[in-house]
């Protein structure tokens, strides 16, 4: 027997009822959640960078049941339920698509005879920025901005990239990535200066104005940021570990091998992983 959503739905009502329900799920609240709610985000954005493709129905299936989390606390509030919100998500998606529902309704969707490629890709994100300009001014309640919406919550390196991609739409960005490359050396150079002056508070500013201004060049490459950094991420602790097994094997501790020693075993890692990529 395979579960439903309405049996998903049913189990989330069970959780949180005050007579049959879970002490741990009964303390929860909307902020409780959240941390829970970014976490389980990562955590399938993981698995899809690992191409763990078995774990990813699991994954996805905890990022879900965050939704419904919410939705219940919706429903017990009077606020909204499950219901309203997969009726929002469609009505938003069928009128952010007008190229593949002209009237708006699933019934009008593109004729089968028309392919995807012969939708003109620029005025399909012309008309995508203009519908979400207007709903962030729906939502606004006075002077709208460009980088409304962007949510405070998003790991600092994405929202970066949200909040420059915005600006840049509206004409505030280098005309190309040279420009970028110089602020990055103007930055360095700052914080330079601010250490020469043993200014360490100012030299912590500018470095977020160094991350920031790196952040831009990664837009302006087409590339995320926040993807970038997990992936040095990973090839850091890929080959850090592999430092580690190569000292073990030498019956050396890390904490008595010297510097040298490990970082002639950080070279023979990337040129393994050199000769590995070109074999």
């Amino acid at each position: 027997m395979r579960h439903g959503i309405d049996d998903l739905l049913t189990l989330m009502q069970v959780l949180r009822d005050r007579e049959q329900g879970c002490p741990w799920d009964l303390q929860q609240d909307w902020d409780s959640i959240v941390p829970h709610t970014l976490e389980e985000a990562y955590e399938v954005a993981d698995a899809i960078e690992r191409r763990a493709f078995e774990e990813l129905p699991g994954e996805l299936g905890d990022l879900l049941f965050q939704v419904v989390y919410y939705a219940q606390f919706g429903t017990e509030e009077q606020r909204f339920d499950f219901a309203d919100i997969v009726d929002t998500l469609t009505a938003k998606m069928l009128r952010r698509h007008p190229h593949v529902f002209p009237d708006g309704t699933l019934a009008s969707r593109r004729p089968p005879g028309v392919s995807a490629e012969e939708v003109q890709t620029q005025q399909v994100n012309s008309r995508w920025e203009s519908l979400k300009a207007e709903e962030r001014a729906e939502r606004a309640v006075e002077r709208p901005s460009v980088l409304d919406d962007v949510p405070r919550t998003l790991p600092a390196l994405s929202r970066a990239a949200k909040l420059s991609k915005r600006a840049a739409r509206v004409g505030f960005d280098w005309p190309d990535s040279r420009g970028v490359i110089d602020k990055i050396r103007e930055e360095l150079a700052e914080v330079e200066e601010a250490l020469a002056a043993g200014d360490q508070s100012h030299a912590q500013e500018e470095v977020g104005d160094l991350l920031f201004a790196v952040t831009n060049l990664a837009r302006t490459l087409n590339a995320d940021p926040e993807q970038c950094l997990r992936a040095t991420n990973a090839k850091f602790e890929r080959r850090f570990r592999f430092v580690e097994c190569e000292l073990s094997a030498a019956q050396r501790p890390l904490t008595e091998a010297s510097l040298d020693e490990m970082e002639a075993h950080w070279q023979a890692a990337k040129a393994e992983e050199k000769q590995s990529t070109h074999s």
